[in-house]
């Protein structure tokens, strides 16, 4: 998954900067699903900075280049990762492709929209990675329309277990620009958090619902 670079902490800075990722540990923020939570992550703030997008598609292009060079079409993953795969498919030359959450209720009932030829090696964009539930559905929905699944790119994640056993169990490859631990990394190392805050927000991590509960 991600991995502390000089690129995943310029990730988190900027993410921290423009707001896009806020911290609260004492004044969790509550989740659909009922977990308290002591970070909150919307990264569709990242397409209103110029700066931080660039940076973004950048690293996701270079990564396309490293692990994925044979890679023939760039699938944004609907919604937070469409603005992003058309950013790096522009950038690489690559046709794309976006993938909805279910098919279109009407019409074709698309699910994949674009085109997608059976036996394309296809490489997935993604904005955020909490348990992997929706990506692996989104990397499910090409291997049914006959794409090759190459692997998912993502901006950040949290960095759960869950989510690194879900993605290896359908042996799909993920990389991400930044994660968790990078992001406490920056966070606590521009005075954004207190040093005794780490723990607690590290804790969070390996069990989220017993988080604040």
């Amino acid at each position: 998954m991600s991995t502390t670079t000089p690129l995943s902490a310029q990730i988190a800075e900027a993410l921290l900067r423009v707001e896009a990722v806020a911290l609260r540990p004492d004044e969790p923020f509550t989740w659909t699903s009922g977990i308290k939570s002591p970070i909150y992550c919307d990264n569709r703030i990242t397409i209103s900075h110029p700066d931080v997008r660039e940076m973004i598609a950048e690293g996701f292009a270079a990564l396309v280049r490293e692990l994925h060079p044979d890679a023939e079409v760039i699938a944004g993953i609907a919604t937070g990762g469409i603005p992003h795969g058309a950013w790096v498919a522009q950038k690489l030359g690559l046709p794309m492709v976006y993938i909805r959450d279910k098919p279109k209720g009407h019409g074709k009932q698309n699910q994949i929209e674009g085109v997608l030829r059976p036996g394309q090696k296809v490489v997935a964009i993604e904005d955020l990675i909490s348990t992997g539930g929706s990506s692996l559905k989104a990397a499910m929905a090409v291997r049914e329309a006959g794409g090759e699944m190459l692997g998912v790119l993502a901006i950040f994640s949290y960095e759960f277990e869950k989510a690194a056993a879900a993605f290896a169990e359908q042996n799909i490859p993920l990389r991400t620009l930044s994660g968790y631990t990078s992001l406490l990394e920056v966070a606590a190392r521009t005075g954004r958090i207190a040093p005794e805050q780490v723990e607690l927000l590290q804790a969070w991590r390996a069990n989220p619902s017993a988080y604040g509960n």
